[in-house]
């Protein structure tokens, strides 16, 4: 199973929206796609149509060894796609976990208990570089990192692209950036161009070719409890995600995914 972490400690850069698109648009080209929502937020699971009442198990439960990865799936409406919710217990998890015993790999060795069941996992970590991305850092193969075209773009991802090498040098000396995805491109705003092309002149090839624009579809289906591609396919967001997504199994090493 190919393990992906979605990160960025800025928030409102459209990470949870990138999370849910990208696994619906990965399930859709028939990959048996696993979502696990690690946000306390949990706008993941809430924009796939899982309320608080179903989420009888959660990630927080997968952390802390209170249930299994079996025990804490659930299957969505999208074909092919299942997630691990979150619930606002995860808040605490770091406090919790402060005297387990190898607290930054619980993540890793609940998902290493079914590997075989998915062929990839996407892991929507939430706003911080806490314990809790640092699980999904240590758990995951590949970062991909959602960056939003505005000003302040590049504030903070050199902290992010630290703690990675941190994370290599300590516990996974495999992890590698996957790639960089340009979120919320407006085409009505001069300063959008100008912040893609300063992106992508810093950082080169990582950044994937297709930018998320900006779009209305992409803000409503969350309140339907839908992903976009479901809720409008045809939407110029819908269809972002697609071709990202197909990037995205380019980027994805061959070995790998053979094995998967």
């Amino acid at each position: 199973m190919i393990r992906i972490a979605i990160a960025n400690q800025k928030g409102g850069v459209g990470k949870t929206t990138t999370a849910i698109n990208l696994a619906t648009a990965l399930a859709a080209t028939g990959q048996r796609t696993l979502l696990i929502d690690l946000d306390p937020q949990g706008n993941a699971s809430t924009g796939l149509g899982i309320g608080h009442a179903a989420r009888e198990y959660s990630s927080y439960d997968l952390l802390v060894g209170e249930a299994t990865l079996g025990q804490a799936v659930i299957r969505t409406r999208v074909p092919l796609l299942d997630i691990v919710p979150a619930v606002q217990d995860l808040s605490g998890a770091e406090i919790e976990l402060i005297d387990v015993e190898e607290r930054t790999h619980r993540l890793k060795h609940a998902l290493d208990s079914a590997a075989s069941e998915w062929d990839i996992c996407l892991i929507d970590c939430p706003p911080s570089l806490g314990l809790l991305t640092v699980n999904a850092l240590v758990a995951a193969q590949s970062l991909l990192v959602p960056l939003q075209c505005e000003f302040f773009a590049l504030e903070g991802l050199s902290q992010l692209l630290t703690t990675v090498e941190r994370i290599r040098g300590r516990f996974n000396p495999a992890l590698s950036i996957m790639g960089v995805a340009l979120t919320m491109y407006d085409r009505r705003n001069r300063l959008t161009d100008q912040v893609a092309d300063d992106v992508r002149a810093c950082l080169g090839p990582i950044v994937f070719d297709t930018v998320i624009p900006r779009n209305v579809r992409l803000s409503e289906a969350p309140s339907h409890g839908l992903p976009a591609l479901i809720y409008d396919h045809r939407c110029s967001g819908s269809e972002a995600y697609m071709q990202l997504a197909r990037e995205l199994i380019v980027r994805l090493p061959l070995k790998a995914m053979a094995a998967a």
